[in-house]
């Protein structure tokens, strides 16, 4: 495994399929937190209850969507990226961005609450304030970001539909296990499957680290 330099490529290419799209989702996840931010009441909840369900929607759904729209009869045929790694990033980033605009909305939502107020005493304008939330919660926002790169490294639907899982250019890890499966390489998918673990499980320690080092970084700074 350590001397494959193809399953390398896979590895790699799987980060960066997924760091690119959370980073993607994180920006505009982020814009439309704030646009949601905008309004009050019943429409408020309304668009709340549809972004929970696109985030609740099957991953392989928004891959046949990505495909539609990339397709040659698609009103983005003529860009030509079907099958390729931008799809691949088109797709992840599409399913991310319901996780992270729920996320950071929440986030909002409870920082607006207790220290909204002071924040528009000064005068301070919407998108300012909630700036400077985010920014005061910076730990929650790097939780979002762990959470939504989780979620795309261990997607195979929607790559799998978009990308499909050409070797040497569209193969990653995901994709990669299903074909060794079928294959009956049971070691390789074993070994990928490792792998996808151990990246996971450094996720969640990441995650489960953030609370602790906050308290220090607080406590250090009083």
């Amino acid at each position: 495994m350590s001397g494959d330099p193809a399953l390398w490529a896979v590895i790699g290419r799987s980060l960066w399929v997924s760091s690119l799209a959370t980073l993607l989702a994180a920006i505009l996840g982020i814009l439309l937190a704030f646009v949601l931010m905008q309004f009050v009441g019943r429409l408020r909840s309304v668009l709340t209850v549809l972004l929970n369900t696109y985030v609740a929607i099957p991953a392989v759904l928004v891959g046949l969507l990505t495909y539609l729209l990339l397709s040659r009869s698609g009103p983005l045929g003529d860009l030509g990226w079907l099958f390729t790694v931008k799809a691949m990033v088109l797709a992840q980033t599409l399913l991310l961005i319901p996780l992270a605009c729920t996320l950071v909305y929440r986030l909002l939502q409870d920082a607006d609450e207790t220290q909204g107020e002071s924040l528009r005493v000064m005068g301070a304008k919407p998108w300012m304030r909630y700036l400077f939330l985010l920014f005061h919660d910076r730990h929650a926002l790097l939780h979002m970001l762990i959470t939504c790169f989780g979620r795309g490294i261990a997607e195979v639907g929607t790559v799998m539909v978009v990308g499909g899982n050409i070797e040497g250019f569209t193969r990653v890890m995901t994709t990669a296990i299903a074909l060794e499966t079928t294959k009956g390489d049971l070691p390789m998918a074993l070994a990928l499957g490792m792998v996808l673990l151990l990246l996971v499980l450094l996720l969640n320690l990441l995650i489960a680290f953030l609370p602790w080092w906050r308290d220090r970084l607080t406590g250090a700074l009083r």
